[in-house]
């Protein structure tokens, strides 16, 4: 079993000492130290063993706090076998939802996916397959629907949401409440926002399409962009094609976003985040 310290702070000397001292005044082994300097803020993660580590977990969350505020950091600290509650927002495509489901299963997320919900019936089948349940949310009035979302959250105490293909724009008021929430767009961002990427990338006769993993801001396909690949095309690929083909970059790059999280990889800053894979 492992801890994981994630730490962002400004910039000063000194402070890998600091941290790593930490660690090894109590025990720790440090197995991973990844580090990042970016416009004047020090980015760090620690990964160390707990065997012989002598804090538990809301122990050292008390002993580092000090330091912390010493070098005025945001932070947190996490174990490896903490198994994070997933929501999964879903629309009438189910790719996304099929391959988060499979990796789930096969243990490649370390979470566990507790309910889905969706604005349509298309996919109930395929919750009920996997024993988990599917709320099918049928209030038209927006804000009545974001009321019951958000009340299946806090009730489930879920950690993180993912948008597989859910098509919907989320109010403010809805995302502030949230937990963070992860949003797959079917373009290579900043290219194409918003709806109907494929028609206008055709339109367009680019030479690659591709996916964007991101966290959900207000501003629509704007959030801190975690992951994102490409495949290539040519004047030969129908929109079908370009569809065909996007579908598999969006299934992997969702998957590497949603994992990345999960692991504590993922520090965001500046509406952009670096990851330490």
């Amino acid at each position: 079993m492992h801890g994981i310290l994630q730490v962002c702070c400004p910039d000063q000397r000194g402070l890998v000492a600091k941290i790593s001292q930490f660690v090894h005044q109590w025990g720790g082994n440090i197995i991973h130290a990844d580090h990042h300097l970016d416009e004047g803020l020090f980015l760090s993660r620690l990964e160390w063993e707990l065997a012989g580590f002598q804090l538990s977990p809301s122990a050292t969350r008390t002993e580092f706090t000090p330091i912390a505020q010493s070098i005025s950091a945001q932070w947190s600290y996490h174990t490896r076998n903490e198994s994070p509650k997933l929501a999964i927002f879903v629309g009438k495509q189910s790719h996304c939802l099929w391959d988060l489901l499979w990796r789930q299963r096969a243990g490649e997320l370390p979470g566990e996916i507790t309910l889905i919900i969706s604005n349509h019936q298309d996919c109930a089948p395929i919750a009920e397959q996997f024993q988990i349940p599917f709320y099918y949310i049928t209030i038209t009035n927006k804000s009545q629907v974001e009321a019951e979302q958000l009340k299946l959250i806090k009730t489930h105490d879920i950690q993180l949401i993912v948008l597989a293909k859910y098509m919907q724009i989320l109010s403010q008021d809805f995302i502030d409440q949230c937990p963070p929430m992860i949003n797959i767009h079917h373009s290579f961002l900043p290219a194409f926002p918003g709806a109907n990427p494929y028609h206008r990338a055709h339109q367009r006769g680019v030479k690659i399409i591709g996916a964007t993993a991101h966290y959900v801001t207000p501003d629509l396909d704007a959030g801190p962009i975690i992951e994102q690949d490409i495949v290539r095309v040519s004047h030969r690929h129908t929109v079908a094609d370009l569809v065909r083909q996007g579908r598999d970059v969006e299934r992997r790059v969702l998957a590497q976003a949603v994992r990345w999280h999960l692991e504590h990889r993922v520090l965001v800053y500046h509406n952009k985040t670096v990851v330490f894979t």
